[in-house]
């Protein structure tokens, strides 16, 4: 509905696809398909033991998956490390099996990758923003990153429901106003004027927003 893509379109050549989980889907997929270079995005289910899983069983708790956002990005355009920025600041990390006032195991922090080399950023960059969250007075980082996750795409009416007529403007996410740092030896590729479209001092920032990606200076 925003990018125009499939969304199950498989990675071409020079491009990578994540999987990450930061409370609710529905604000968590707009702050991401509002980047420059995502070519993408879907949401679904991912993490848990049931095969095929439906909204109502996951929000039973019982499935054992996270809400999540697949993401597919041309890697010439934005990096891993922009995208780690994102999600390390769009949401608090250190609250567990929930996000604000949504509770439950399906609203946790996670990130599911199949490069060794996204694994590697993906662990260094959590690393890296458990020093600057308990320097600014937070508790340990509770993200799970793991490997060899299936994703399970989640129904038609959940996929962009931000920008769909008549959505109910929702999303639980807490962002923590620590900004991420980056990672040693891996760039921002993504101008600094980018980031101004999000102001994570504001209360539900990516509601405020517009829907249309952003567009490079």
């Amino acid at each position: 509905m925003v990018l125009g893509t499939p969304i199950d379109a498989q990675p071409a050549p020079g491009q990578a696809e994540a999987l990450f989980g930061c409370g609710c889907f529905w604000g968590a997929e707009k702050g991401f398909w509002r980047l420059p270079g995502v070519v993408t995005t879907a949401v679904g289910y991912a993490g848990g033991t049931l095969p095929g899983p439906t909204y109502e069983q996951v929000c039973s708790g019982r499935s054992g998956h996270a809400e999540v956002v697949r993401v597919v990005w041309d890697s010439a355009v934005i990096g891993f490390t922009d995208l780690l920025k994102l999600f390390w600041e769009c949401h608090d990390p250190t609250q567990g099996d929930r996000q604000g006032n949504d509770r439950g195991s399906q609203y946790r922090s996670c990130i599911y990758v199949n490069d060794g080399e996204l694994v590697r950023l993906a662990e260094a960059s959590r690393d890296r923003y458990q020093q600057v969250l308990m320097a600014a007075g937070f508790g340990r980082i509770t993200t799970e990153i793991r490997t060899d996750v299936p994703f399970h795409v989640a129904e038609r009416y959940h996929q962009q429901y931000l920008a769909r007529p008549g959505s109910r403007p929702y999303c639980s996410a807490m962002p923590t106003q620590v900004p991420f740092p980056g990672v040693e030896g891996a760039a921002f590729q993504l101008d600094a004027a980018v980031w101004r479209h999000y102001d994570w001092s504001q209360k539900h920032c990516v509601l405020r927003g517009a829907n249309s990606p952003i567009l490079l200076p």
